[in-house]
This record gives C-alpha cells, sequence and structure tokens, in this order.
C-alpha cells in the first residue's frame, strides 16, 4: 500500500496538467480533461484487466476529439463517446481483444507521430499568441505570418514552460534522488504559472467552472449522416481500444515480479465503461496512456490501487483547487503539449522497423495522418502496408552460375548450379522460366530449391523443364532437404510429413559422436582443431545463418535479455541449451566455479558485480540465476585444499572467492551424497547469498524487484534441479514428459 500511494501520487502530478492541456488542444470544455482523468482512473482502474495500466484523456485521440467537436458539437460528441465505449463493452464480450493487436505497429506508431506532428503545428499559434486553424496543412501555411508578428507574453511563458520541462528533465537525471517524484510537466507548470502571475500578464488562462459539473447537460444525439457517425464511433472505439490494448503489451514487458499479466478483453471491459461514464458525464475519450502508465510503473507501483488512488487525488484536486488551475496560462499547456507532441515521433521507432523493412507504413501513415486526417491516414498506411506483404509472398530470388566441376563430375559435362529462394507461386513462374532456359542443354544441374511455398503452377514448369533437360542428355540434381518434398509433388501426395532434423555433422563435438564412417578430409588424425571450428562456421553460414538472421537484425542494434545467468566456464555446460533460449535471451556470465565475489572482500574482482551492476540497472533485467554442475573441476580444487592449483597463481586467487562455499559445506552433516556433489550444490546456494551482501541489489531483491533462481545441472543424467531457499532443497524442475527421471529433492544447507 505504500508503494502504491506513492505511486498515485506521482501519477497524479503527471495526469493534471496532461489532462488540461489536451482538453484545450480538443477544443472542449476544461472541466472535461478532469472529468476523463478522474473516470479513467476510477472505473478503468477498478473494471479494467492492467494492474498497472493509468487511463485518461489520451494526445492521440486530440485529433478525431477536435474534428468531431467542429463537427457535431460537444454534446453530441459525448454521446459518440458512449456508443464508442459501448463498441468497445462489445469487443471484450466477444473475446477479441488479441484480434486488435493485428494492425501492424508500423502503421500504429506512424499514427501516433503523425498525431504529434498535427498537436505541434497547432499549439505552436497558441503559444505565440494565436489561435489554430482547422488542419495541419493550415496551420503549416499560417505559420510564417504567425512567426513573424508572434505576442510577447504567451510567446515568453511557453519558451520558459519548455526550457523548464528540459532543464527539469536533466536534473531528475544527474541530481538528487528525490527530483525524480515530480515529474517534469508539474515544475514547468508552475513555474510558468508564477511568472505570468509576477508579471501580471494578460495572456489567456484557464477557464474552470466552480462545479465540475455546473454545464453538465444531458448528451445529444448527433446531428448528420449516418455513415458518418458511425465512421466516428469506430474511430473513437477502435483507436482508443487499439492503443490501450497497445499500451496494455508495453507495460506487461516491463511489470515486476508477481504482477500478474493483463487480461487484454477485461481491459476491453474496462476501457468501454469508463468512455460511457465519462462520455455521460461529459468528459473527453479515454484511453491507456503511456506516459502516466510508465511514471505508474516506474514509482514503484504493484497493485491497481495506484490507478484508482489517482483518480481520486484529481477529483479532490477539482473540487477544492479550482482557483489555482485557473491561474495556468493556456501557453504553458500548449508548450506542455508541443513536447509531448515531439516526444510521440521518435527516432527508435523507424530504427526498430528498418530491421524489418516496414518504414514506408510508418512514413505513409504519418504523412496521410498530416494531409488527410486520421482515419484516412490510417487506411492509407494500412493498405501500404498490405501492399508490402503481398509483395514479401511474392519475393523471389533465382541464381544461375556454372559451378566449378569436381571429382564426382562426368568428365564430358558441365556442372550448373540453380539456387531458387523465396516464394515460389504463379507470379515468379516468368522469371525462373528465363533462369532456367539460360541453362545449356546436356549438363548436371544442382537445382536447391529454398522455398517455403510452391504452387502448382510453379512447381508444373519446374517439373517439365526437369523431364526436357533430361531427354536432352542432362541430369538435374536436387539437394537432399527438398528432394523428398519434390518426389512427393510428383506422385501428388502432399500430405504434411513428419519434420525430420537436418543431418547433424558427426566430427561436431556435440553431436552424434559415433559415426566415424564416412568419408571426410576432417576424418583426417592430424586435422587441427582450428579447422575443425572453421569447419563449423562454414556450416553455420550454410545451414543456420539464414534462419537466425530476422532476430539478429531485430538485435543488431539492442539487446533485450530477460536473464541473467551465471554459471561456469565448463565446456560441459550449455546454458542456451538446458533453458531452450535463443540469440538474445539470456545475459551470461561465466567464469571458474560460477563465483560471486562477496561485497567488501579483501580479494577483489569487479568483473562479476560488474556484470550484475549492467544487467540490472542498464538492462531492466528482473532475473538472476546461478547454475551448478555435478563434477565441477573449482569446487573438486576447493575440497584437495587448492593443493592441485597452488602453482597456478591467478586461479587460487580466483578460488578464494569459494572459501565460504567450503566453510558452509564442513558446518553440514553428510546426506549419502558424494562429497563432491554435495559441495557442487551448496555452492550455488552461497553464491546466491553473496549477491544478497550488495546492500543495493539486496534491497531490490527484498521489494520484489529482482529475483534470485538456484540451478544444478547433473552432468550424467542431464537432469536440472531447481533450488528452493525456502527449504534449502534442489528439486527437478517438472516437466510434460513422464519419461523424465525424478529423483528425490536434495537437501544442500
Amino acid at each position: 500500500m505504500r508503494r502504491d500511494l506513492l505511486a498515485s501520487f506521482v501519477v497524479f502530478l503527471v495526469a493534471i496538467p496532461l489532462s488540461l492541456g489536451i482538453a484545450v488542444a480538443s477544443g472542449a470544455p476544461i472541466a472535461a480533461g478532469l472529468i476523463a482523468a478522474i473516470v479513467g482512473g476510477i472505473v478503468a482502474g477498478l473494471v479494467g484487466g492492467s494492474p498497472l495500466q493509468v487511463s485518461g484523456p489520451a494526445a492521440g485521440l486530440t485529433v478525431i476529439v477536435a474534428s468531431m467537436v467542429q463537427t457535431y458539437g460537444w454534446r453530441a460528441t459525448c454521446t459518440i463517446t458512449i456508443l464508442g465505449g459501448l463498441l468497445q463493452l462489445g469487443l471484450g464480450l466477444c473475446r477479441v481483444a488479441r484480434a486488435a493487436l493485428v494492425v501492424s505497429p508500423a502503421v500504429v506508431h506512424g499514427m501516433l507521430a503523425g498525431v504529434g506532428v498535427v498537436i505541434v503545428l497547432a499549439q505552436v499559434h497558441v503559444v505565440l499568441g494565436g489561435s489554430p486553424q482547422q488542419s495541419a496543412l493550415d496551420n503549416l501555411a499560417e505559420l510564417p505570418g504567425q512567426l513573424a508578428a508572434p505576442l510577447w507574453q504567451p510567446t515568453l511563458i511557453g519558451l520558459l514552460t519548455i526550457a523548464v520541462l528540459l532543464a527539469w528533465t536533466w536534473l531528475a537525471r544527474v541530481g538528487p534522488p528525490a527530483l525524480r517524484w515530480f515529474p517534469g510537466p508539474l515544475p514547468a507548470i508552475v513555474v510558468a504559472t508564477g511568472v505570468a502571475w509576477v508579471l501580471a500578464s494578460d495572456a489567456p488562462r484557464v477557464d474552470l467552472p466552480d462545479n465540475l459539473l455546473a454545464d453538465w447537460g444531458p448528451p445529444e444525439l448527433p446531428s448528420g449522416s449516418l455513415p458518418g457517425i458511425a465512421g466516428a464511433v469506430l474511430a473513437i472505439g477502435l483507436v482508443a481500444a487499439v492503443e490501450s490494448l497497445l499500451c496494455s503489451v508495453a507495460i506487461d514487458r516491463q511489470r515486476p515480479t508477481g504482477v500478474a499479466r493483463t487480461d487484454l478483453d477485461r481491459e476491453l471491459l474496462g476501457q468501454g465503461s469508463a468512455n460511457m461514464v465519462s462520455g455521460f458525464l461529459g468528459g473527453l475519450p479515454v484511453a491507456g496512456v503511456i506516459v502516466r502508465s510508465t511514471a505508474n510503473l516506474q514509482a514503484g507501483a504493484r497493485t491497481r490501487m495506484s490507478t484508482i488512488l489517482h483518480g481520486v487525488w484529481v477529483l479532490v484536486l477539482a473540487l477544492l483547487c479550482g482557483p489555482f488551475i485557473e491561474q495556468v496560462p493556456l501557453a504553458a499547456l500548449a508548450a506542455l503539449l508541443i513536447a509531448l507532441g515531439a516526444k510521440m515521433v521518435k527516432a527508435s521507432h523507424v530504427r526498430n522497423l528498418r530491421h524489418h523493412r516496414e518504414v514506408p507504413s510508418y512514413f505513409a501513415t504519418l504523412g496521410g495522418v498530416v494531409v488527410l486526417g486520421l482515419g484516412e491516414g490510417v487506411l492509407v498506411g494500412i493498405a501500404v502496408a498490405a501492399i508490402m506483404a503481398l509483395r514479401r509472398l511474392t519475393r523471389l530470388s533465382v541464381r544461375v552460375e556454372e559451378a566449378v566441376p569436381t571429382a564426382d563430375d562426368l568428365p564430358t559435362q558441365a556442372t550448373w548450379h540453380v539456387v531458387v529462394e523465396g516464394t515460389l507461386t504463379f507470379l515468379g513462374v516468368p522469371k525462373v522460366a528465363a533462369a532456367l532456359q539460360r541453362v545449356p542443354a546436356g549438363t548436371v544441374v544442382d537445382l536447391d530449391l529454398n522455398v517455403d511455398f510452391m504452387d502448382n503452377a510453379a512447381f508444373d514448369t519446374i517439373h517439365q523443364w526437369r523431364l526436357a533437360h533430361e531427354r536432352q542428355g542432362g541430369r538435374v540434381d536436387i539437394d537432399e532437404v527438398h528432394e523428398s518434398w519434390y518426389e512427393r509433388a510428383v506422385t501428388g501426395d502432399m500430405s504434411s510429413p513428419r519434420k525430420s532434423p537436418p543431418p547433424a555433422r558427426w566430427w561436431a563435438p556435440w553431436a552424434t559422436r559415433g559415426r566415424r564412417g564416412e568419408t571426410s578430409e576432417l576424418d583426417a588424425p592430424g586435422v587441427s582443431p582450428s579447422a575443425l571450428l572453421l569447419a563449423g562456421v562454414r556450416d553455420y553460414h550454410g545451414r543456420t545463418a539464414r534462419l537466425v538472421r530476422p532476430i539478429m537484425a531485430e538485435l543488431a542494434f539492442e539487446q533485450k535479455p530477460e536473464h541473467l545467468f551465471i554459471t561456469c566456464v565448463d565446456s560441459r555446460v550449455v546454458p542456451n541449451i538446458i533453458t531452450s533460449s535463443g540469440p538474445g535471451d539470456l545475459f551470461i556470465n561465466r567464469n571458474v566455479g560460477n563465483l560471486i565475489p562477496r561485497s567488501g572482500s579483501r580479494t577483489t574482482d569487479d568483473s562479476v558485480a560488474a556484470t550484475v551492476e549492467y544487467a540490472i540497472n542498464v538492462l531492466g533485467i528482473r532475473t538472476i540465476t546461478v547454475c551448478g554442475h555435478s563434477n565441477c573441476g573449482a569446487m573438486a580444487a576447493l575440497l584437495a585444499g587448492g593443493t592441485e592449483v597452488e602453482h597456478l597463481r591467478s586461479l587460487t586467487r580466483w578460488l578464494r572467492h569459494g572459501n565460504h562455499s567450503l566453510a558452509r559445506f564442513l558446518d553440514t552433516e553428510p546426506d549419502g551424497q558424494p562429497p563432491l556433489a554435495r559441495l557442487c550444490q551448496i555452492n550455488v546456494a552461497q553464491q546466491l547469498d553473496n549477491l544478497l551482501t550488495y546492500p543495493w541489489l539486496r534491497e531490490r531483491v527484498e521489494a520484489g524487484e529482482v529475483e534470485l533462481v538456484g540451478l544444478y545441472l547433473d552432468l550424467e543424467s542431464a537432469q536440472v534441479s531447481v533450488l528452493d531457499r525456502a527449504s534449502t532443497t534442489f528439486a527437478p524442475v517438472p516437466g510434460d514428459n513422464p519419461g523424465d527421471s525424478q529423483t528425490a529433492p536434495t537437501t544442500v544447507a
């Protein structure tokens, strides 16, 4: 409750200026922003499915709401908000929340960036003392004239607001931690309001009614064409739903240990309920917002109580502090929205999308929103994304080259290599046919079909060419991976075969060690280890590189591991195999004996501590795993008193970090296990205790922000056991395979 109370106050401080600014930008009554913040906090917080997401008026909806206010009027817009909430309720009851996530992130990010550009173009006029126009293009056209003759008082207030916001952001990063409790928008608005009061400025200010519901009236039915009204309802309901669901997914990726994952269907029910209540009370549309949700998470919230309380604080402020809010200059709120709109255009999104070749969808959506409007811009982005998807489905690469003859080739025949890669449909038939015609008659052809799909037209083209080529004295060899598939296509049997693993390299240290009967230059006794290693690299390029290239391209500029894995350098321990993880999943530290030097140890070594600090504080990892294993050479050296390695000075100094494990081993009674196995298990528990000697890490573990896990790998049985720290026992990890060996728990300390 203490954490939720503090977090709710932080979110409340963020919500007040943003809610007022979004109301101004939407052309709605100022009170509508506060009502939406109250309802979003209390109603969406109580009913929604995300415990940490904060809902309220969203900047991404300002363009839609402003257009509706101009077209239908404010009270009719409230009716549209109610109907949009009813649509969200229906979607939630139909349990189709995940279907909303089918929209490409490139389109969503492009939409938000376009909205950010529209907000900036409109609010610049307010900061300069003018009034925004009805469209982004009109605002852009009027901007030079506005810049030529600005009003100095609102301009000064706006620039001061942005300067304080930037300065506070920098101070909160490098200054005392207490500054982080006060988010930048609050001091920026306070300073701007104070300066306006000192200067007795006549710049326009917030006009707040004495009672939030003083101007309340029943919502009115919008007058206009039915398709236009239906489109408005869909725009409010779907855009708010997609924005809320994407925000929920983003917060889920950062949620602390012990916090439940979002129920997306329930979250739609919560958003729908909040929009119906907000629309009835005269508030703006409600959606999940990433700025307030991130502030809630970083402030330490653990339950939905933080979101609910933030709504309560907004209600208290609106009822008791109206005169203070009315002193806020509109230019300060506009400057705050300019900063918020600029943040909505993120270069990181463009970099991530560039790796997946989706940048055209992003910029098409952005440009469409700015030039045509939000709904039209989203449709343009979706259309571009669909065209690009179709283009990928028909992408095809065909290479034809004359191969270097080998001893297996017939002496009178030349050998050609044809590689077909991609998706082979009837659209690619002309390209494939033209390439195959370049192959001379009577030659040996090595045909590689590296395709993920082949329709009947493409198959028939290749099959008929193969028959004609062989009739002219040639030979066509299809690579062994696709030969059985091709033969089944010839016979008409296109049922899905059982997948079999690709042939393993018998000479590799890891796989099928017993196969030594094949002829290979790598089978010679004098082959150097480096030759085997380089052969493995070549095999990686031939088999594996193309499979991992998409994920490696995604990780090329940013690593996002989920676990810090500390284990031994022993070559028999392969973390990615025993955890079934892949590239980018584990942040691994390997050392002799999987040792962790204690804080303040006389034998100083910061290598492991540096890894832990980087993992927790830079990468945001929240799980640290220490994995030991049986027959550990470091533990055997400790049992022998270090006599085996006393001539190795660096290793001897390093093993001193295991003395606490040895002392703990000597203080425990034998449990029937071999001494070495018992010490290896005790060492895992001791290294987890060594982590807790670092005060900053211990605080986070006790607060539930970081989880410690102990694992033990028995090499002989290949069984992984997990440490129960409460009972200090190791037990096998539960598995779905009934054939897995299950051993009794082992007490380690």
